[in-house]
This record gives structure tokens, sequence and C-alpha cells, in this order.
């Protein structure tokens, strides 16, 4: 699977409220944010960022070291696009998750939607390799992905659901599980979908 490729395709097809995973603001991810008790210093890295649904709300709070990752370009022209001045207080990062290497580990750890789409246990496994190396000690891990009740495929693409036991067995040891939610999260076109959300601190 050329995922480049694919989430390029989607990028330049859709706008940002054209997907399924477009929110309005993202609340869910601000409140796990603010439960952490991150400073406004703390490092934060936002993979799969799209076309930046939460960038722009942590410098608007007063974060000063925001990362937005994602796997397309286009996705990345968007978001800057859309934030317009604001863009200029964001790292902007074009890179595989699976492959990527920071300089220097984050804080905190933010993924919406992007953990389900790897099906492939060797990508799983990269997944969790890449969290580990590019997270501090201590440091937190919000992730969300469809629920058991939720969608089995997204963007043409299958995914694989989970409730928080299986978040918590398929990061390991590792990593601990400090909070949970589910949510019925609405399309931009009225349809419900079941996501789970899952916060680990890493050990």
């Amino acid at each position: 699977m050329d995922f480049q490729a694919h989430w390029q395709a989607i990028h330049e097809e859709n706008g940002p409220t054209d997907v399924s995973w477009y929110q309005a603001a993202p609340t869910l991810s601000l409140k796990f944010v603010q439960e952490t008790k991150v400073g406004p210093e703390a490092r934060i890295l936002d993979v799969g960022c799209g076309q930046a649904g939460l960038a722009g709300p942590l410098v608007e709070r007063g974060f000063r070291k925001v990362t937005a990752l994602d796997i397309s370009d286009e996705a990345i022209r968007r978001a800057k696009e859309r934030l317009g001045g604001r863009a200029e207080a964001v790292v902007w990062i074009r890179s595989d998750v699976l492959d990527f290497s920071a300089p220097e580990p984050f804080d905190l750890w933010h993924d919406r939607a992007v953990l389900h789409f790897f099906t492939d246990p060797e990508d799983q496994r990269r997944y969790v390799a890449s969290m580990t190396r590019n997270l501090v000690p201590g440091g937190h891990a919000i992730i969300a992905g469809f629920a058991p009740d939720g969608p089995e495929k997204c963007s043409r693409l299958p995914v694989v659901r989970r409730d928080p036991d299986n978040f918590a067995r398929l990061l390991g040891p590792g990593f601990a599980l400090i909070g949970s939610e589910h949510e019925i999260h609405t399309t931009p076109w009225g349809k419900q979908q079941a996501f789970q959300w899952a916060v680990f601190k890493r050990h």
C-alpha cells in the first residue's frame, strides 16, 4: 500500500470539511491535552495533522512548540493556507510516521485517526517503535481511532477497531493507560461514527 500516494490524492480531492473526520473544534483533543497538564513550553506532536484541525487551537491557547506531521505535502500546504499567519508558529514536517525520528523527543504525542489505518502487524510494531523513540520518558500519548462499534473502513481503506485494552496490549508494558473515552462523532454529512480515545503515559 502506497500510503503517501493515497493520502496525497485524498487531500487534493477534498477540503477540510469534505472528509468524515472533520470537526468544527477538536474538543476532546484539547480536553485530553489539558488533562495531561503540559505547559506552554511542552513539545507537542500532532501525527497525521491533515489540514490542521488541532495545531491552530493549540497555538491560540499559548502552546509555543507545536509540530504538525503528515505524510501528504498537499495536506500541509492546505493546513498552512487555512491557518494564515498562525502557521508560522507551527513546525511542519512531511514524513511517514513509521519512519519519523525527531532531533529531540516530544512531551506529548497526539494521533486522531492514524493508527487505525495500520492493519499490518509489522506496521503496527513500527508505529509503536516510532512513538517510543519520539516521546520522552514520562511523556503522554493521546490516541483515537474507531471503536469496536465504529466503521470498518475509512477513506476507502480498512481499519483496525480497538477498545482501551486493545490499545494497551498493542503499546505494551512501556506505556500505562491513564484515561479513555468513547465518542460518537458526527460527520459533516450527518453520519455517526464511534471513536475510542485512549491516553497513555510512557514509563
